[in-house]
């Protein structure tokens, strides 16, 4: 069941998105070679808490960190680890911020150092395709046509779009219906009504879009071994267009 949001439930979030947005611009500046992804992790943890905020991913279905760190060729759900990052590495950071109750959801590519210019431009056209996505999340459209435009565009620049993982609503809990893939038909699924809340997250790769799964049974990573990347905003959707819950800045 799609559970529409209120006003104020919308203004609970955008508050939790605004400081979910504030991490990730600290972590432009505090990501470079050297550090790791557990660093990034506890750099995390603190900075919610000195905030009042904690981070939902932990302990969801058994996940044992605040956030996700997903490194060149993992698609997501990569873990925290002591690995060092080196120039030249992408790096998807994760996470969802609880904020007195109220939950926004966010994940952003970060270049390490230096980047390839093959690595940038993936992560400039998955990041164009993301709000390709969200020009469509509109009332009145429907689910397909987030899907549509995202897989147009992506695909149009020479990338895939994984498959297996989609955007969700999101309120109460991480996960609500609808399910929002980044790829379909245009025209095709639920109707986009005023006061659903859903996350776009395209995960947009250099070679094909399969994904296998690790020992770990979390972090997923491209087949062919090829870099993926992935942004992510959580969006209201509201009779004057779609608003950005996790919006920074200096976008």
């Amino acid at each position: 069941m799609i559970k529409r949001k209120s006003k104020r439930e919308i203004e609970l979030m955008h508050e939790a998105g605004k400081l979910l947005a504030n991490v990730h611009k600290e972590l432009k500046t505090f990501i470079k070679p050297g550090i790791t992804t557990m660093e990034i992790e506890n750099f995390v943890e603190r900075y919610l808490s000195e905030r009042g905020a904690t981070g939902e991913q932990k302990g969801y279905q058994g996940y044992e960190y605040t956030t996700c760190a997903s490194i060149n060729d993992e698609i997501c759900h990569g873990f925290p680890r002591k690995e060092k990052l080196e120039n030249g590495d992408i790096v998807t950071v994760d996470m969802v911020v609880n904020l007195n109750g109220a939950l926004a959801d966010s994940a952003w590519t970060h270049a390490v150092g230096t980047v390839s210019e093959e690595a940038q431009k993936l992560m400039d056209v998955t990041k164009t395709s993301l709000y390709k996505g969200i020009e469509q999340a509109i009332p009145g459209n429907r689910i397909g046509d987030i899907g549509h435009a995202i897989q147009e565009y992506a695909e149009g620049e020479g990338y895939s779009v994984v498959r297996d993982f989609t955007g969700h609503g999101i309120g109460e809990s991480i996960h609500e219906d609808p399910y929002i893939p980044h790829f379909g038909a245009a025209g095709k699924g639920a109707r986009l009504k005023e006061g659903m809340v859903v996350t776009i997250e395209p995960m947009i790769n250099i070679g094909g879009w399969a994904s296998k799964m690790d020992e770990n049974n979390w972090t997923a990573r491209t087949v062919d071994g090829s870099l993926s990347a992935q942004y992510e905003h959580t969006i209201a959707i509201t009779k004057e267009g779609p608003v950005i819950l996790t919006k920074q800045e200096d976008e």
